[in-house]
This record gives structure tokens, sequence and C-alpha cells, in this order.
């Protein structure tokens, strides 16, 4: 074990506690040293001490993306140690926490100060830093992705210094909110916040072809819309979903849509089986088993029902043993150099292989038509891509990667996944 002098450097250790395994248990590697530094400071000592070594080095977050983004078999560092809402602005509504704060600890440090995330996705456990700057999003017509609300950050660089990321440094604002973590460890990370408000959520069942007759409407007259199309009964027991037969309006029980609208409120809260009133990070997340295996691509918004046919289509003629259902959902274009929704508004679609099965097949036919519309994914999430597609769907795909070559010459933050795209 090699130590500093307040114990807390890179621990190395023995293979039966080298190994590491992701939420989805999809993704694993062998660690050949780990890290959970209890301040900066320890974090970019770490670092630094790595980088000498010549080791790679990621951080594991939460371990909620399904592709490999946060394996090494370097120095793997855990921040959640690293937690907490540091600094609140509220005339700026500007909110500082240190990375390894969850997005559920995050939530409710903004209830108690009377603020709001701007808009949050239907899971609450990760670490608000490898979230965000892997692209996670919610859903809304003109909502952008959570990193859109990132006004600054942290970046531990290899040789341990800090680099200050913020509105003065705009290409290094635009890189950094969806970077994977290839620009620099975060540290700290400051969002644009709202004030508080509650959400009104409904839910209910409807038939398909009814759904995609209102869709513009849903979309347009709600704060958030989205659904999860069905194929067959036994889908929605996939994802947890509700049964919402109760409210349906159809008699059908199969190839259904689980429709979700929020609105913001200032009614009072109340309890109905799928209705409810309550503050708005205690609506948004879903209770989710770690079942599924998920790819998403977030598809040009004119083309979304289109390609949501295809898809269906697909799942209906060629695949009838994918069951899990398709999620749907909205974001905004916003101006990050690596998101998924650069300079275009989209729609989400995902799908689910289900372990232990041999979903490839059906996951690459997905790809392919989905690919076929200019469709970019989740970096946190199954997807094909390669360095030329990088290169080709990302507008500014050859400035991150300077930038990144300028900031670590020597790829430490690189990983064996990440380095065809990135390098």
């Amino acid at each position: 074990m090699t130590t500093s002098s307040n114990n807390m450097h890179i621990n190395e250790f023995g293979l039966e506690h080298a190994h590491w395994r992701n939420w989805a248990g999809n993704q694993s590697c062998i660690r050949s040293a780990r890290g959970a530094p209890t301040s900066e400071d320890e974090l970019c000592s770490m670092v630094n001490d790595a980088s000498r070594k010549g080791m790679n080095v990621r951080v594991a977050g939460s371990g909620h993306s399904f592709t490999a983004v946060a394996l090494t078999n370097g120095l793997h560092l855990t921040l959640g140690n690293m937690s907490g809402v540091r600094h609140i602005d509220y005339d700026k509504k500007r909110v500082t926490a240190s990375a390894g704060t969850t997005i559920n600890a995050f939530g409710k440090a903004l209830r108690e100060a009377g603020l709001s995330m701007v808009n949050q996705g239907d899971i609450d456990s990760q670490s608000i830093a490898g979230a965000l700057t892997t692209g996670t999003h919610g859903t809304g017509l003109t909502l952008g992705n959570l990193a859109s609300s990132i006004v600054g950050m942290k970046l531990v660089q290899p040789d341990g210094r800090i680099i200050v990321v913020d509105e003065s440094t705009p290409d290094l604002l635009h890189a950094g909110r969806v970077s994977m973590g290839v620009l620099g460890i975060v540290s700290e990370i400051t969002l644009k916040v709202t004030d508080s408000f509650n959400l009104h959520e409904r839910i209910w069942r409807e038939d398909f072809e009814s759904v995609m007759e209102k869709h513009d409407e849903l979309a347009r007259t709600h704060r958030h819309f989205s659904f999860f199309w069905c194929p067959y009964e036994q889908s929605r027991h996939c994802y947890c979903l509700p049964d919402t037969a109760a409210t349906s309006k159809t008699g059908r029980t199969t190839d259904v849509c689980e429709v979700k609208v929020m609105d913001i409120t200032d009614r009072a809260p109340f309890e109905s089986p799928f209705e409810k009133v309550a503050y708005s990070s205690d609506v948004y997340p879903i209770e989710y088993l770690p079942n599924f295996h998920e790819l998403e691509y977030a598809v040009p918004i004119k083309y979304c029902k289109e390609a949501l046919r295809a898809v269906r289509k697909l799942m209906l003629e060629d695949f009838p043993q994918a069951i899990y259902p398709i999620e749907y959902r909205f974001t905004a274009g916003d101006g990050a150099w690596m998101s998924p929704f650069f300079e275009q508004d989209s729609v989400t679609i995902s799908v689910s292989g289900q372990p232990g099965t041999d979903y490839w097949d059906y996951l690459r036919a997905v790809d392919a038509i989905l690919r076929a519309y200019g469709a970019r994914p989740h970096w946190g999430k199954l997807h094909f891509l390669t360095g030329d597609d990088v290169t080709g769907i990302y507008p500014r795909a050859t400035d991150f990667r300077q930038l990144r070559r300028e900031l670590d010459p020597q790829g430490i933050f690189l990983s064996e996944h990440l380095s065809p795209y990135f390098k």
C-alpha cells in the first residue's frame, strides 16, 4: 500500500478486492488501484501520483452507466466521500456541490433551500458529476439535458492542478459539460437552479395510435411529456411500471402506451393511484430494478415519430422476444460539444436487452434504424459508435479532441473504451 501522511492516497490491493462491477452487472474491470479521497487536496494528490506512475485514472461514480465509460485497469476513484452542497447563491440561483453528491441528496438540499433543479431524469441515485457529464436528461420539449444547467466546474488535471471552468471560459464550459471525464476529474460543479416548485403528475394507458394522434399537442401543452410503449402486457412489469388498467382509455392489454405528463402547480399534495402532486425532485424518479441493459439514441425531432414507428415495427415483426418497452422522451438542443443534443432538439428512443440473453442482433438492428436518422447515443448507454462515427455526427468532435490533447497529452483520463472516440 502506498500512503501519504494522512493515510489517504492510492490504495493498492489484492485481486479479491480489485474487481469492480457496475449497477446493471454488464460491465466490470480489474483495477490495479483505487482511491476514495475525502477532500479536493487528496483527490489532486492521488491523480498526480497516478499520472507520475503512468496509470490511467477513471471515476466510477455510482456505476449507473451501461457502457464501459467508468472502467480502467489503473486508478479507479470513487468520490462518494466528497459530497454535499458547498455554496448557494440565492440571487443568481446557482448552487455549487461536490462531485460525489448524488442527485437525490442534491434535490433534498435544494428543497430545504427553497429551490429546485430545472429538470431531472427518472433515476436519482447517480452522482451528479457522473450523470451530467455523460449527457443524462429528463423530458420536456423546451428543456435541455441536465448538463445544460452547468455554469461552472473544477477539473483536476494530470499534474494535480485545478482548472476553474465558468462562463469566462466558454469553450471549456461547452466542452466540459458532457466530457465523460476525459478533460479532467470533476471535483466540484455549479448548476443553475430555479425557485422551488411542485409537479402535478398524471399517468394513464392509451392505444398507440391514439397517442400518435395527440403527440404534438401533448408535447406542446405540458412541461413534461413522455411514455413507455409496451408491446405486450408483461412489458410494463419489466420496468416496474404501474398498472394503469383502471384508468385506461382503451380496453386493449397489448400494444399500448403508458403515458405520463407533469406540469408545475400550486396545488397541495394529494394521494391517488396514478395522479399526484409533490415537490419536483420527489416526482421525477421511478423505482427501477437493474434488470435491463439499455440502448438510447437521440433522434432529431423532425424524424421522431417515423423513427419510433420503425423500431416498433421491428420489435413486433422481427424480434417478438424483445418484450422490454420503448421509452420515449423529449430534450431541447444545447451547446455542449459532445452532447447527444448538440444544437439539435431531439426525442430519445431507448430499448433494452434482457440480461442473460443474446440481445446483440436486436440492438444492432435498432442501431441501424436510428443511425439512419442521424441519431446520437447517450454516452452512458449501449451503442455501436466508432471514432469515425463520432467525427461524422458531432460537428465539434475535432475541437473536443484537440482540447483534450492540450489538457491531457499523455491520455491518463482515457481508457480502452474511450480512446477510439477521443484520442
